[in-house]
């Protein structure tokens, strides 16, 4: 269809509630918010793998909008965006504990302790941060015949249910080498910032998504209607809807029904480009030859030697 423009989709930095994702256009260049995914409507499911529905890039006076822009929703996507987020709560304790400024992790015993081996810099380091790494979920015990190993208790709740599916899959346990991972990301951000970070920590979010993934909905399961409606309504009220757990745009935009008018071309009358060209052709040569006579007679004639 030649009236559709190729666009693309452009997640913008910056805080949640701000968010805003950039569709560039070269004729109408739109802006993405949060709040236009609530004007969705679900029209319906496209191969067993999208959900096209219409947005509203625009708000009317009286605060309804009807939707104009035609969208195709990633449902795989989509559903891993919901799932990550509603992971990403329920890694919490629900209560905040008394005096701390930021919520805890919950964490799971590992019996017996996972034994990791680090450097007398990192020992130092865990050392000395080991209380407010116990809000990330990580109890670290520190041996007294050794500083180039530490004995790990208490680890984030999701590794261990991580651990669980792997097993599960009839594949090697993979605790340790997230836990290893997860102190070497902690001690690089305690030798650059000199402090624990309040968000969330970059292996935890990986397990999270990882889990996320394997529990969404996949291409060619079908969705009904209400299934679809559903999908739509909880994505709608994520803090990043427009990109999977792994940064992957959730929805691809495909045609401003506002536009389609205008931008719709007339079929060209090809009979008629054939008559204009046969006739130009015919001009040319008729031309040519007019010119080739003018030139003949305006020659004087060759006198005999």
């Amino acid at each position: 269809m030649s009236y559709l423009r190729m666009v693309a989709v452009d997640v913008s930095s910056g805080q949640a509630k701000s968010l805003a994702v950039k569709i560039h256009n070269v004729l109408y260049p739109y802006r993405f918010t949060k709040e236009m995914i609530h004007s969705m409507q679900v029209l319906q499911q496209v191969d067993n793998k999208f959900i096209a529905c219409l947005m509203s890039t625009k708000t009317e006076e009286n605060g309804e909008a009807g939707g104009n822009l035609l969208v195709l929703v990633d449902q795989h996507a989509a559903h891993e965006r919901v799932r990550l987020e509603q992971l990403i709560v329920d890694s919490y304790e629900k209560q905040q504990p008394q005096g701390s400024g930021r919520k805890k992790l919950l964490s799971s015993i590992v019996s017996p302790p996972l034994e990791i081996t680090v450097t007398e810099e990192q020992s130092r380091l865990l050392q000395c941060y080991h209380k407010n790494l116990e809000d990330l979920g990580l109890e670290i015990i520190f041996p007294d015949n050794s500083d180039s190993l530490v004995l790990v208790g208490k680890v984030p709740l999701c590794f261990v249910q991580r651990e669980a599916n792997e097993l599960r899959r009839g594949r090697s346990p993979v605790t340790k080498s997230i836990v290893e991972e997860f102190i070497r990301e902690q001690v690089e951000l305690l030798q650059t910032t000199g402090g624990i970070q309040g968000t969330l920590p970059l292996t935890v979010q990986k397990v999270l998504a990882s889990q996320a993934c394997h529990g969404a909905i996949k291409f060619n399961d079908g969705l009904s209607p209400e299934e679809s409606y559903r999908l739509i309504e909880a994505l709608s009220w994520c803090q990043l809807p427009f990109q999977c757990a792994h940064g992957r745009p959730s929805m691809l935009p495909l045609a401003d029904i506002d536009h389609l008018e205008q931008e719709k071309q007339i079929k060209p009358n090809l009979a008629k480009l054939r008559k204009m060209a046969q006739a130009w052709h015919l001009f040319g040569k008729a031309e040519r030859c007019e010119t080739g006579q003018s030139q003949r007679a305006s020659m004087p004639p060759c006198e005999p030697p």
